[in-house]
Formats: C-alpha cells, sequence, structure tokens
C-alpha cells in the first residue's frame, strides 16, 4: 500500500479484543510495507555498523604502509556511504509511508464505526474521547506500527556490530558484546513507572478534550447564562492537570534518556581504557583498538531505538486500547440475539409493517402513525431503536433508581446490562438482521436536533434518495418559503438562486426552527419506506406547525411515516395515534377518540394537571358541590 492509494478499499476487520491485539492486527496488515522498512533499514544499519571496521583497516593500512590496501579501504568507505545514504533515505520514505497507512486505516476503521451506530456511539463512548481516538491517538498507533520495523533494523546492527567485534579483536569484542545486552535492558525496569504516567497523562488530555468539545457545544446555551467563565475555569483547571501529568512523564522518559546516554560513554570509556592497555602491551593492533572504540560510538544510533520503541509502544498502549474499545462496539449485543438458522435474511418485501415487539407499538405499512410519549428521553431512544440502532435503558445505580445518562465502566464505556431486548421488525423481518447499508436505506431517523453541514442548499438536499420526491416539493410541504429568502438576502451578490445560497456550519446563522424545517425538508427528499420523525416542529409557530403536518401528511401518502411528537396539531393529521405509557403501548386510536377516553392521553397533550383531571371527570352535581365549597371557604 502506498500513499497514493489511500483511502483503502477495505479497511477489513479489526481484532478489537484488546489494545495490544489490535497492534498485533495492524502490523500484520502491513506486512508488506514492514519488510520493505525492515530490508532498507538493514541496509542503513549495515553500512553504520561495517563503518568502524573500515576505518580500523584503513589505519592497519596506514600503519603498515600499505597504500594499495589502503584504497581499497577507501573504496569499500564509498560503497559503506552509499549503503548508509540510500539505506537512510528510503528507510525514512518506507516508514512514513507506514506511519500514514496505519493512522489511514485507523481512521478509515474509526468513520465506519461511526457510520454503522450513528449517535448510538455517543450513547456508549464520550464524544470528547471519540475526538482524542480520531485524532491524536491514531498519530501514536501509527508511530509504533513503523517504529517496529526500524527498531528491528537496530537489533540487527547491534548484534552484527558485537560478533564483527568478537571475530575482529576478541578480547575487547567480549567486552562489548556483554556491556551492550545490560545497557538495552537498564532502563528496562523503568518502563511500567514511565507507561503508568504516560496512561495517567493520556487519561487526564481526554477528559480536557472531552470537557473543550462539550463547552464549544453548548458555548451559546453557557453564553445565555453567563457561564462561560465558570467553565473557562474548569478547562484551565483541566488543562494544568494535563500539564502536571505531562510533566511527571517527561521527568521519566528524561531519566530513561539520561541512563541510554550515560551507560553507552561509561561503555566507551572502559573499551578505550581497556583497548589502550591492550595496545600498550602488543596484544591488539591499534586499527583494532579505533574499531573497537569507532564501533562503541556508533552503537549509541541504534541503541536510542530502544528506548524509541519503548516510548512509542507506552504511549500507543492506551491509543489502541481507546481505539479497540470504540471499534468493538456493535448495532446490538450479539449475546441477546437469538441465533440465525438458514442463509442470511434478504430485504423484507415493500409496503411491510413495523413492529416493536419490545413497546407493542405496530405501524401500518402506508400510513401516518403518531406516537405520545409522556418521557421525552423515552420518546428519543424509541426513535433510535425504530431505526435500528442499539439503545440502552436506563441503567439502575444501587439503589435502584433511574441513571439517566447510564453508569460508566471501568473502560470508560456504557454498562451493556441495559441492552434492549428483540429488534424492530419491519415485513416481518428484524432490522438487526439486514445489511447496514439495506436498514439505512429503509428507514430513515430524524431526531428532534438535528445537524446541517456547511455548504449550499443545493449540497444540503444532495442526499441517496429514491428520486420520487424533488427537492421544491419537500421544500413546500416543510414551509421553507421564508428560509430560502433569508438564504438569498445573506447571500452575496450574484447569487439569484436560493438553491446556491451557502449555509454556515450547522447552520447558526438561521433560527431553530429554520433549521428544523430544512432538515424535514432534506428528510423527506430522501423518501426512504420508513421515515421516522422525532419531534420534527417542536421549534416552529402553530400557523407553521399545521401546515407543516399537512404537507407531511400529503407528500408521504402511501408510504409508512412514524412522528413522534405532543402536539395536537401533528396528532389531528395522523391516521392512527399511539400512547405509550411505562414503555408499552397504553392505548390506540385517533387524536380526537383518545381526548375523549384517554385521561393520561389528555393529560400529555393538553398539559392538564392532576386537578384539571379530575374536575374534567366530575358530572354537574359534584362540579356544583365543588363550586359551593370554594364559594364557602372564600
Amino acid at each position: 500500500m502506498q500513499i497514493s492509494d489511500l483511502p483503502y478499499p477495505d479497511p477489513g476487520m479489526p481484532d478489537a479484543r484488546s489494545g495490544p491485539r489490535f497492534l498485533l492486527w495492524l502490523g500484520r496488515g502491513q506486512l508488506g510495507g514492514q519488510l520493505k522498512s525492515l530490508a532498507w533499514g538493514m541496509l542503513h544499519f549495515g553500512g553504520v555498523a561495517g563503518l568502524p571496521y573500515a576505518v580500523g583497516l584503513g589505519v592497519d593500512a596506514v600503519v603498515d604502509r600499505e597504500p594499495n590496501r589502503l584504497l581499497l579501504v577507501g573504496a569499500l568507505l564509498v560503497l559503506i556511504g552509499v549503503a548508509i545514504s540510500v539505506g537512510d533515505a528510503m528507510l525514512h520514505r518506507t516508514a512514513v509511508t507506514n506511519w500514514i497507512t496505519a493512522a489511514a486505516r485507523v481512521q478509515q476503521l474509526l468513520a465506519r464505526k461511526t457510520a454503522e451506530l450513528g449517535s448510538a456511539l455517543t450513547r456508549r463512548v464520550a464524544a470528547g474521547e471519540v475526538v482524542a481516538v480520531s485524532t491524536g491517538d491514531v498519530e501514536k498507533i501509527g508511530w509504533f506500527v513503523e517504529a517496529v520495523s526500524r527498531f528491528l533494523a537496530a537489533v540487527f546492527a547491534i548484534v552484527l556490530v558485537c560478533v564483527g567485534l568478537v571475530f575482529y579483536a576478541p578480547e575487547l569484542g567480549v567486552v562489548v558484546a556483554v556491556g551492550v545486552p545490560l545497557i538495552a535492558l537498564a532502563s528496562l525496569p523503568l518502563l511500567p513507572r514511565a507507561t503508568r504516567r504516560a496512561d495517567v497523562q493520556r487519561e487526564k488530555a481526554g477528559k480536557a478534550t472531552e470537557l473543550a468539545s462539550d463547552t464549544v457545544a453548548g458555548l451559546r446555551v453557557l453564553r445565555g447564562i453567563g457561564g462561560e467563565e465558570l467553565f473557562l475555569g474548569r478547562y484551565r483547571e483541566a488543562s494544568q492537570e494535563v500539564r502536571r501529568a505531562a510533566v511527571r512523564s517527561a521527568r521519566m522518559w528524561a531519566l530513561i534518556s539520561a541512563i541510554q546516554v550515560v551507560l553507552p560513554g561509561l561503555l566507551l570509556i572502559t573499551v578505550v581504557w581497556y583497548g589502550a592497555s591492550l595496545a600498550l602491551d602488543g596484544r591488539i593492533a591499534v586499527g583494532e583498538l579505533v574499531a573497537a572504540f569507532s564501533a562503541v560510538a556508533t552503537l549509541l544510533y541504534p541503541l536510542r531505538h530502544f528506548e524509541e520503541i519503548a516510548m512509542a509502544y507506552s504511549f500507543s498502549r492506551p491509543s489502541a486500547k481507546r481505539a479497540a474499545r470504540v471499534l468493538s462496539l456493535t448495532r446490538t449485543d450479539p449475546a441477546q440475539r437469538p441465533a440465525q438458522a438458514g442463509p442470511p435474511v434478504g430485504e423484507p418485501a415493500a409496503g411491510g409493517d413495523m413492529y416493536d415487539p419490545r413497546t407493542g407499538l405496530l405501524a401500518p405499512a402506508g400510513r401516518f402513525t403518531a406516537v405520545v410519549c409522556g418521557d421525552p428521553d423515552l420518546a428519543g431512544r424509541l426513535a433510535e431503536r425504530l431505526g435500528g440502532h442499539a439503545v440502552e435503558e436506563q441503567d439502575r445505580d444501587r439503589n435502584g433508581e433511574g441513571n439517566r445518562d447510564g453508569d460508566r465502566d471501568r473502560d470508560g464505556g456504557r454498562d451493556r446490562d441495559g441492552e434492549d431486548g428483540p429488534s424492530v421488525l419491519l415485513g416481518g423481518v428484524a432490522l438487526d438482521d439486514l445489511e447496514l447499508d439495506t436498514a439505512r436505506r429503509l428507514v430513515l431517523v430524524q431526531d428532534k436536533d438535528p445537524v446541517l453541514l456547511s455548504g449550499t442548499l443545493r449540497e444540503l438536499l444532495d442526499v441517496p434518495a429514491s428520486g420520487a420526491v424533488e427537492p421544491g416539493a419537500a421544500l413546500a410541504a416543510a414551509q421553507c418559503a421564508d428560509v430560502l429568502d433569508a438564504l438569498l438576502q445573506s447571500a452575496p451578490d450574484g447569487v439569484d438562486d436560493p438553491m446556491d445560497a451557502r449555509i454556515t456550519e450547522r447552520g447558526r446563522s438561521l433560527s431553530g426552527g429554520q433549521r428544523q424545517r430544512l432538515a424535514l425538508a432534506r428528510s423527506l427528499v430522501t423518501d426512504p419506506e420508513v421515515l421516522v420523525l422525532d419531534e420534527p416542529t417542536s421549534a416552529v409557530d402553530s400557523h407553521t406547525e399545521a401546515r407543516i403536518a399537512d404537507g407531511i401528511a400529503a407528500l408521504r401518502g402511501g408510504r409508512t411515516t412514524v412522528v413522534l411528537a405532543s402536539s395536537p396539531l401533528l396528532l389531528d393529521r395522523a391516521d392512527r395515534v399511539v400512547l405509550i405509557d411505562g414503555g408499552t403501548v397504553a392505548a390506540v386510536g385517533t387524536h380526537r377518540e383518545l381526548l375523549h377516553r384517554e385521561p393520561l392521553y389528555r393529560a400529555v397533550v393538553t398539559r392538564e394537571t392532576d386537578e384539571e383531571q379530575r374536575l374534567a371527570g366530575l358530572g354537574l352535581t359534584e362540579l356544583e358541590e365543588v363550586l359551593t365549597e370554594i364559594e364557602e371557604s372564600a
């Protein structure tokens, strides 16, 4: 794989059981690039290892006054110089390629997992952690993957130097052969502590990133309540904790680096002192002493790779652990899904009903079904569930009380005990058993806080669609006439078509109602088999809401539409209204029928208090008695 070939056509299925297994899987996936890097590294480090012996031979040739042998040594030095230069250039090229391709593979895997899980991802993993994994962590993972081949090439050079010295100058070679492994392993006892400090630093950095992303996301609200300084102070405190953790980690790595400098220096002094005494006694030649001195000095370079590989692994292991935790998430809990027998399930036939076994909700095919939930959080979870996303129930704390946000486990993920049970069925086929692309094409969910990406309005509406609904019809049904005028007024001179007007990031230049209507138009253009809308008109006025309800009913005629709302204007346009209470279906009928016979439905829709409900249920005589009591008490 070359950089020009990125992105991968298929990044593969990662081994996400643990961080080390994920790193091993990445390394195996780039075996060709690793071997290339190793080959060029062996050429480069082989030249470095051979340089001291060539220098020693040259010194011996000068001492022995043999010009012909000196010429041969000169040619050998030229050849070694070419090997070092070419090997270094190609090693750097292949190493950078391995680094970038590994990081790109991880980013593709994370992007695919994000698209697969959708909004359910942030229910299990904090958004800040996902950002940290997809930015800083991928670089550290790529660093370790590419450093492995350079480390192996450095080990090859060290072995080559030590073995060569044993044969070239046995008395000095033994000293070097014994001292170099001790130097390489001297910092090993310090690595666990350095790794722990690096883990603490990464954990605090992840929390700071999460805090920053959450603060930026809620900046408008914070400004409204005057909370900018409070959260800015919290971020300052979190960043200072990161700085202190980074300093503690850097101190340990500085100590390891000092050991990697001091111990080779002591070995060099030992070799020079011992070699000089041997040369004075005539037991070795001057060239052998020079070769031994040069060899030990040269070993400082490959020995640095021991420190680098240790640092790369220490920083990449927690990064790989976080990446593996995200990549191991699935749409549903496999343990709670029944084993599927026979061939893979095909696409459900068009026109099938949607049924949720958990709540008992039935949305007949081709009908406009409205769902009323007293709990907005329950409505949001139900909408995601109807879209085939894994949704977690409220976790329970030790006292058995609901915890809306869910408890995090030790790894920062969500407790999986609350996974929903049977999957939603469409035409009798479970959404969980369908291919993800098929499920997404058949069912579209628009949540209560849709996101508008920056770009022109034409680009916003250029989405995968059946082609049956034109953008103009969708904009008209969503009552976007005033939105088009606003976009055209804010557009630069020369833009006459509102479809060419640009929408700022997340549509920040538009009001909440305008953003909501544009998002609704985008969903209507898609024209899926089943459209699920969660509070699609919560930010518009009642007159616009009534027209939108009529537009949805007219444009979605013959298609299955499920709207989760409590607005009487929407509910009155629905063919069928379902009341959800306590997580299950409590009543089914039309809006007017449920208003008359279901007090709970009337309370949710009209916002009646308990006292108002009691009075509404009294007869004429009972009402007169209540009024008499009120007059007497007054």
